[in-house]
């Protein structure tokens, strides 16, 4: 019987977990705070609107894959 091409190590960090988890806790933690901090924020055009959504965006994005590794690396020992 060959071996299977794919295999996994169960030892170490489930990065699969830690990518599916991030990106749905960053949308439901990053659409509230980015709502919230546009309203005292003068966005006229478009362009700003979306330029403001991606920075505020990218640091609730770090602060949660950060959060959810250190938990997984936590958990796992």
């Amino acid at each position: 019987m060959p071996e299977p091409v794919e295999t996994t190590s169960p030892d170490g960090v489930d990065y699969g977990w830690v990518m599916q988890v991030t990106f749905v806790v960053t949308i439901l933690v990053g659409a509230p705070v980015v709502a919230m901090l546009s309203l005292t924020t003068e966005l006229s055009t478009w362009g700003a609107r979306a330029e403001f959504a991606v920075r505020i965006g990218a640091v609730v994005w770090l602060l949660v894959s950060l959060s959810v590794f250190a938990y997984a690396k936590r958990r796992q020992g």
